[in-house]
């Protein structure tokens, strides 16, 4: 009894010191959250019921839900919410059955032939958005882009289009560009996924008679439940959070024809210097992300 009470001590004083070392390691990444996503989140909500513009000599003067409910009397913040969900719904879906789609063809390839899948289509993601939207903007000029001189090449179109510039096929040039940026992580993760897919369950429904279509359906697809779960989890906010394309392709035109929520909540807070109100915008944007997040868990949790 006495050996055993000493061994008990021994290992709960274990216990406690690998405790204290585990938070001490994570202490300099809490500090991190806590100062720049923590601290930022409460000053944010905080100065949405504010008339904020952050200037030395201007103070914050208190105005309540006013903020809130100005959002929704504003014609640019409207178009621009409208902007996000055309976006977020088209892209999202695309982008998921697409990534479902290419990794089903390519993860039972083997050495090179897969690594240079995954590598080709995983380059947007890491090249730098400038980078890929300097490419992209060339590709869609009025004048000499290669989309206007194919087209015409095929007879598809007579006179230049003004890709960008027309308010017909603005947004989805946009939703095209973000379409082949986001399929590379999809593609990552859906490829590694279906390679984990316990084979033995597969060959069963073999014998038992199935074909292609039920074996994934009934067999592999519940298995990377999970996967698509955060794939379209980090996608649809991916889609939300939409800025750099706008900024550096259109800056939200034609006619705030490609404006989002996160490019207004930008183009309020820092060129109209009202803080406040950008703020609110950002609350707004926030709720709705964690609305359509838990629409999504709770129907993957249902399949």
């Amino acid at each position: 009894m006495a050996k055993s009470s000493v061994a008990t001590g021994r290992s709960k004083a274990l216990v406690r010191r690998e405790t204290r070392s585990a938070y001490l390691f994570l202490l300099p990444n809490l500090i991190f959250f806590v100062g720049f996503v923590v601290i930022p989140m409460i000053l944010c909500v905080y100065t949405s019921f504010f008339d904020s513009t952050m200037g030395k000599d201007v103070e914050d003067v208190f105005i309540g839900l006013k903020n809130y409910t100005e959002l929704w009397q504003d014609p640019i913040f409207l178009r621009a919410l409208k902007n996000t969900f055309v976006i977020v719904l088209v892209s999202v879906p695309a982008v998921c059955i697409f990534s479902l789609w290419v990794s089903a063809l390519i993860y039972r390839m083997k050495g090179v032939v897969l690594s240079t899948f995954r590598c080709v289509f995983y380059l947007p993601v890491v090249t730098g958005s400038v980078a890929v939207t300097v490419v992209w903007k060339w590709m869609f000029n009025n004048y000499y882009g290669i989309f206007n001189y194919v087209g015409k090449g095929l007879g598809v179109v007579e006179n230049n289009i003004n890709w960008l510039g027309d308010e017909r096929f603005a947004l989805w040039c946009i939703i095209l560009i973000l379409f082949t940026t986001s399929v590379g992580q999809p593609i990552v993760l859906y490829v590694s996924a279906l390679g984990n897919v316990d084979t033995s369950l597969v060959e069963a429904s073999e014998v038992d008679g199935a074909n292609n279509i039920q074996k994934f359906w009934k067999i592999k697809w519940p298995l990377i439940m999970p996967t698509t779960l955060y794939i379209l989890v980090i996608t649809t906010i991916n889609s939300f959070q939409c800025f750099a394309l706008i900024q550096l392709l259109t800056s939200g035109g034609p006619n705030h024809s490609t404006d989002t929520v996160m490019y207004y909540i930008y183009y309020s807070a820092f060129k109209l210097y009202r803080y406040g109100y950008g703020n609110a915008m950002g609350v707004v944007l926030a709720i709705f992300i964690a609305l359509l997040s838990a629409v999504q868990f709770k129907l993957a949790k249902e399949k």
